[in-house]
This record gives structure tokens, sequence and C-alpha cells, in this order.
């Protein structure tokens, strides 16, 4: 046994460099709650992005749960964790806590065994395709094309755009945005579930015409018989996807056996950590379905390399350029995918305290 010594949090919020929109919000910064677990001289780093409110659920709600963990046996610590947060409440802000603490813990264990992270989960892919993220609904279309080609400028041939916030103006922002790639990058749509089913399956079609071939989130993601109507009943070729905001596992076997997504979305930092999203990638797997990372490309590419039913990973621009800003060891596109540094000990990231205090939040 290896005993777990300390759990630390903090919250940093980094400003972003434009105002930023999707279909639903709006926002201007972007806060990651960072969590260091230590034991046997070793210091393990996990993360959600979320409010800082995430960091009191963790110092208050799961360090306790965590006395005497034995850093070896991560599953364990998950398990106790969710108990913990049986009254509080563990979908949501809850869950993003246990996210962080969870990969923090990998990471540790990884450390204390000399491996890389996506080593010790059992890799099966040396890296990971990416798509660029971000084309926020805020930005002017010349932001937009400048954005969205700067990607393909980088080698990366999936591009992803928001819409929804103004469905007149979609049509024309989307044909701004393929003018602006060429013919041959595939090019994505997402919508934050802000339109009807009705403006869905019409944008959908008007999409299909510019060569969209990925419809995330047309509506509501709770809304299950939506997403399964858009997708039966769209445009073929158009893959209907959802589940970012996923934050148990019954939710994304509800999601499946629906049959609502095309390619199911999962977020590492948001449904429970590696430990959960390992359980989420299995279910993918029973169901033949493809598997798509949100977001936390960091962690992300080595969850993702992982996952045998894996389609690519979310290169988000507000995430990259947080992770890139905070620590060292962050890792960059290379020929359209991220791969894991095989040639440091668990995620191979380290926490740039002096650059990171000025964005200090809790």
């Amino acid at each position: 046994m290896t005993a777990l010594e300390n759990v630390g949090v903090t919250a940093y919020t980094v400003p972003t460099a434009l105002p930023e929109s999707d279909g639903t919000l709006e926002w201007d910064a972007t806060t990651i709650v960072v969590v260091r677990t230590t034991a046997a001289g070793h210091t393990g780093t996990g993360y959600t992005y979320g409010p800082a409110a995430v960091a009191a659920v963790v110092r208050d709600e799961l360090v306790p749960a965590l006395r005497d963990a034995d850093v070896t046996d991560v599953a364990a610590a998950w398990a106790a964790m969710v108990r913990a947060l049986r009254n509080a409440g563990y979908p949501g802000i809850g869950a993003m806590a246990v996210s962080a603490v969870d990969i923090a813990l990998w990471d540790l264990k990884a450390r204390l065994l000399g491996l890389p992270l996506a080593v010790a989960i059992d890799a099966c892919h040396r890296s990971v395709p990416v798509y660029g993220s971000g084309g926020f609904t805020s930005y002017t279309e010349a932001q937009l094309a400048g954005q969205l080609a700067g990607w393909v400028e980088q080698g990366i041939p999936r591009v992803k755009m928001k819409v929804g916030r103004d469905p007149a103006r979609d049509p024309g922002r989307v044909a701004a945005a393929r003018e602006a790639v060429g013919p041959d990058v595939e090019l994505y749509v997402d919508a934050n579930g802000g339109y009807t089913r009705e403006r869905a399956l019409d944008r959908a079609r008007c999409f299909a015409d510019l060569g969209v071939t990925w419809l995330e989130e047309p509506v509501s993601s709770d809304d299950l018989a939506g997403l399964r109507l858009i997708r039966d009943t769209g445009p073929p070729g158009m893959d209907v996807t959802a589940g970012e905001y996923g934050y148990t596992i019954p939710y994304f076997a509800r999601m499946l056996e629906a049959g609502a997504v095309d390619c199911l979305q999962a977020d590492v930092t948001r449904c429970g950590g590696i430990t959960a999203f390992l359980r989420v990638a299995a279910l993918c797997d029973a169901h033949g379905v493809d598997l798509s990372t949100h977001g936390a490309p960091q962690v992300s590419a080595h969850a993702a390399a992982a996952v045998w039913h894996l389609r690519h990973l979310e290169y988000f621009h507000d995430h990259a350029r947080v992770e890139h800003l905070l620590f060292d060891g962050t890792r960059t596109p290379a020929d359209g995918s991220l791969t894991p540094d095989r040639t440091r000990s668990g995620l191979g990231l380290h926490l740039k305290e002096t650059d990171a205090a000025p964005y200090l939040t809790g």
C-alpha cells in the first residue's frame, strides 16, 4: 500500500482573448480547477473546467473521503468519492470535483510506476486524431475564417464552429467557413442545444449542401427523442452527436440505448475522470459506436489513446490556450493528431505556479 499524503486544490480564472459565445451561452473567461495529490515523493495533477465552487467540493466533501486511501487503488478511491457525494449531489459540480481528483490520482499512480498515463491505462493507439474547435458566434466572419484556416495551416484536417445563436445568420457563417478552409477539410457545426427540432432539421439540410458532416447538439442533449429524430430524418452522411454534458455512466447508457447519436462524446474532466471515462468507452464498444473526447486536450490525449472505438479529440481553443499557459509539458498537434508524451511519466504536466499566480481565484 502507498498512502495518499495530501490533496491540494486551487482555481484559476483566465480571461479569454475576445468575448466568446455559442448557441446558448456567453462568456469572457475560463476557470480551471487544479488538483494535486502527493505520495511517496511524487505529485499527481488533475483538473476540470468549472466554477471555483468545485474546489470547495473537493476540500469539504472529497478530501475526508480519501483519508487512508491507497494511491495504487484508484478505483476504490473513486468509489469512496462517489459515495461521499450521495447527499451533496453527484451530477454537475460533484462529478467535476471527482473527475479532477481521479485524474490527479491516476497521474500520481502512473508516476509512481514510472509510466506515461496512456501506457498505465493500456493505450491501444499511439496518437489521437484531433479537430480544431472554436468558431464562436461572437466572432466576425473574418475572425471565424482566420481561426479555422489557421488550424488547417497547422495540418489539422477537421474544424468545428459554433451555430445556433442567430439561425438566420448561420448559413452565411458556415458558407464563409467552408470558403476559408477549402473543399477537402471536414467541417463540423455545434449548436449547443440552441435549435428547436424543426429548425435543426432545416439547418441540417442547408449545412449538408456546404459539406458539413458533424452536427453536434442540434437540440438539447436531454432531448433524446429529438436527437434520434434528427439522426433518422436528417441528411445522409451527417453524424448527429452529443454527450459532453454527461456526468454519470447511466446518462451515457441511456443515450446509446436510445440510438440518439452516431458518435458519442464524453468529457474526461466532467464524467468522473479516467476511471469513469474508460467505462463509458466500454459502453461504446458494446454498442459499436465511436467515442469522441470533449475539451481538455492534454488529459484527453492520454484517455482517448485507450479507447478502442475512437473517433477523435476536440482541440478546443479555450482549453488549449489555458493549458499551454499554465502547464509545462503540453503537447501540440502534428499531422492532424495529438500524441501523448511517452518519455515522461504520468501526464507529463507540471503546473507553472509563477505563471499561474495572476489568475488565482480560490
